[in-house]
């Protein structure tokens, strides 16, 4: 095939979803609770780059507002797809589906369809924040519940919480996380601001570089394997860049479209 694009498109995807979402934490009390720089409505898509060729893309949406338990909470997605080249060698399809309290202080349901070449997997995780479990069951097998921390988040709903804090450069964000499996404290550095330009537009942002400890796969395989991450420097904070370096290459996932933040962005 020349490139390998089996295995581009399974790091592509696990680029996204640690990426955007992986260890991207703060404390609960570094923002205000009643505030957010997202509503419902908001939708962010990005194209999917291995070097220089599209290979799929990835949206993140805030879905209209859910009443769980008589109360009202956030619904947040993701969906991961590759393009119809790709398709032919690895298809992917990959959705996502995150709900917290509306004070955005832990996660209450998590969900995951993954189609990824021939791994199909159907997740849910069911947070009971009395016990202060979680719980992880993939096509009705059902597995022990793991202990959580208070405050821990789903690797989704952490990219809308990191959205809601006041960013300096030198700050170190901690924040628990779990995908039903085990519980890790993640831990990213705010190196600082950049200007960059995406999509024929300049954006003031800051940079985010997570720590990959917790990750495996290429990332523990890579000699200086690292994650980029890029979010604007305005009230939203919208992730505008994502970047990878691995030992096959660079791997790169850029907003191209936005809607629902006060009209299009960008």
């Amino acid at each position: 095939m020349g490139i390998p694009y089996v295995g581009i498109m399974r790091i592509l995807v696990r680029i996204i979803v640690i990426g955007f979402l992986f260890a991207v934490f703060a404390p609960s009390s570094s923002f205000a609770k009643t505030v957010f720089p997202f509503q419902p409505g908001e939708k962010l898509i990005f194209q999917l780059k291995w070097l220089f060729i599209p290979a799929g893309e990835a949206t993140l949406e805030v879905l209209p507002m859910e009443t769980i338990d008589g109360r009202p909470s956030y619904h947040f997605r993701l969906t991961a797809r590759s393009n119809g080249f790709v398709d032919r060698f690895y298809k992917v399809r990959d959705r996502i589906d995150a709900i917290t309290d509306a004070t955005m202080a832990h996660t209450l349901d998590y969900k995951k369809s993954q189609q990824e070449g021939r791994t199909r997997r159907e997740v849910t995780v069911d947070f009971n924040w009395k016990q202060q479990t979680a719980r992880y069951t993939n096509f009705g097998n059902t597995l022990p519940p793991i202990s959580v921390l208070p405050g821990t988040f789903d690797p989704l709903s952490a990219v809308y919480h990191v959205r809601c804090l006041d960013m300096k450069a030198g700050l170190e964000i901690l924040r628990p996380i779990s995908d039903g499996k085990k519980c890790v404290m993640g831990r990213v550095t705010v190196s600082g601001r950049e200007r960059i330009r995406v999509g024929g537009r300049n954006f003031d942002t800051f940079l985010l570089l997570p720590e990959l400890k917790h990750v495996g796969g290429v990332f523990e395989k890579s000699e200086n394997a690292r994650i980029k991450i890029w979010i604007t420097a305005d009230a939203y904070r919208i992730p505008v860049r994502v970047k990878s370096r691995v030992k096959i290459g660079s791997f790169t996932g850029e907003l191209v479209f936005a809607e629902g933040i006060g009209g299009r962005y960008p």
